[in-house]
């Protein structure tokens, strides 16, 4: 009789394990809020995209999805977070070029991250370009006005970026090198805490996201001198581009790219439910509209283009920083 009843418990226990197993598999997913991980503090460019697209992506998945702001030591913070989070589709980061340069630049240290073989690449999500923001005391309107005030000054000028490794920080980097401007890098944990110095004048200029800049410039209380895209943007048609003020970049992309990542090993059908819901997301005209409108181009592509864009990216920066003795401050 005991046997009996021990065998029962252990029948009951096997059923409630499948039955539970069964109720999470990929079938169901999602049954329950998606977070979305963003490594700088709200108003950047990164977290400016995402709340453009979240509420037609859960949408699409049928449920919600929540951001979370996880801001500090220039995103590893919240890198880190994401690659530990379990494998479910529940965890995600919404990442730009920052991935990329900073493992570029950290390559030699001891750190074991590796976004590589840390995540699952889920899909391209859209481009979009900086520009180079003045402050209103600095007595330049141009980039050649720019580099000639930089060297008549007495002291170094500064400038303000999101943080060492942030796409702020590099993008300038690549216009020091080619114009040999000098200037000191003032790291910030955010893109919009950078622009506030800014625009208070404590530091000369900063490599800001256009979704942030456009007002600050139309309003006055910044000059922007350049865009990092090929072409004028069209809400800012009055800023020249690097290349016509005379910038020659390097193989590195200028702009900013964002892309949707996932804690590796995440399921295959998870995966597709996700490529699915960014590419139905990317077509909405509502969408589009509202992306047009911060000149951020939806440029939809699956993980595995996502996954070589990274590692692309990492190759080419870490080329460009060994090339100019670039080391992490």
């Amino acid at each position: 009789m005991r046997n009996r009843f021990r065998w029962a418990l252990v029948a009951w226990a096997v059923l409630g394990a499948a039955a539970l197993a069964q109720a999470q598999t990929p079938s169901s997913y999602p049954d329950r809020p998606i977070r979305l991980v963003i490594a700088f503090p709200p108003g950047g460019a990164t977290d400016t995209l995402s709340r453009q697209v979240t509420q037609e992506l859960g949408e699409a998945l049928g449920q919600s999805v929540v951001i979370e702001n996880k801001p500090g030591a220039g995103g590893y913070i919240a890198w880190n977070y994401v690659a530990a989070a379990d494998p479910d589709g529940y965890t995600l980061l919404m990442a730009e070029n920052a991935l990329g340069i900073s493992q570029a630049l950290y390559k030699k240290t001891s750190s074991s991250f590796d976004p590589v073989k840390q995540y699952d690449a889920i899909a391209v999500v859209a481009t979009s370009p900086l520009v180079l923001a003045v402050a209103n005391n600095v007595k330049a309107n141009s980039v050649n006005e720019l580099i000639a005030y930089a060297r008549a000054m007495p002291q170094k000028i500064h400038y303000a970026s999101a943080g060492i490794g942030s796409v702020s920080h590099l993008t300038f980097e690549v216009i020091k090198a080619s114009t040999g401007m000098d200037a000191v890098h003032v790291p910030y944990k955010g893109g919009g805490p950078a622009m506030n110095d800014v625009i208070a004048g404590h530091v000369a200029l900063n490599m800001a996201s256009i979704q942030v800049a456009k007002g600050l410039i139309e309003a006055g209380k910044i000059k922007g001198l350049a865009v990092t895209s090929a072409e004028r943007s069209p809400v800012l048609p009055n800023v020249p581009t690097l290349k016509e003020a005379g910038v020659k970049t390097a193989d590195v992309d200028l702009r900013f790219w964002f892309g949707l990542f996932a804690p590796r090993g995440i399921p295959d059908a998870v995966k597709a439910k996700l490529d699915k819901a960014v590419a139905t997301t990317l077509s909405n005209p509502q969408v589009r509209k509202r992306l047009a409108n911060l000149d951020i181009e939806p440029a939809y592509a699956p993980g595995d283009v996502l996954k070589a864009k990274l590692e692309n990216e990492i190759a080419n920066w870490t080329k460009f920083i060994d090339a100019h003795g670039i080391k992490p401050e």
